[in-house]
């Protein structure tokens, strides 16, 4: 047997999803396009959206984790303390409610 020709096992779980019509129909075209079964086709239509985004942006928090991370490498701490003051200053002054309030 040639090595190739191995494949090991895969463990799967099967689930439920509710999918509006455009998205079933783009679906049920992928297997015949791909010449795969339809789990096949999900595999890799979620396998090609995890590629296309950096791990680091997948979600809010770690994009600005990530523009913290950029912003302290780039600038000094105390530049950023002042970004970060002078901004509170600002959205202070341009609140509507900045009558009230201590600058």
């Amino acid at each position: 047997m040639a090595i190739s020709s191995i494949r090991m096992a895969r463990t799967t779980v099967k689930s439920t999803y509710s999918l509006d019509v455009e998205t079933v129909d783009k679906l049920d075209h992928l297997p015949a396009q791909w010449h795969v079964t339809k789990s096949e086709a999900v595999r890799r239509a979620i396998d090609l959206a995890a590629r296309d985004q950096p791990a680091a942006l997948n979600t809010p928090l770690r994009a600005l984790q990530e523009l913290q991370k950029r912003a302290e490498a780039r600038f000094t701490k105390r530049q950023i303390e002042s970004w970060a003051a002078e901004s509170r200053r600002e959205r202070v002054r341009s609140s509507s409610r900045h009558e009230w309030r201590k600058l």
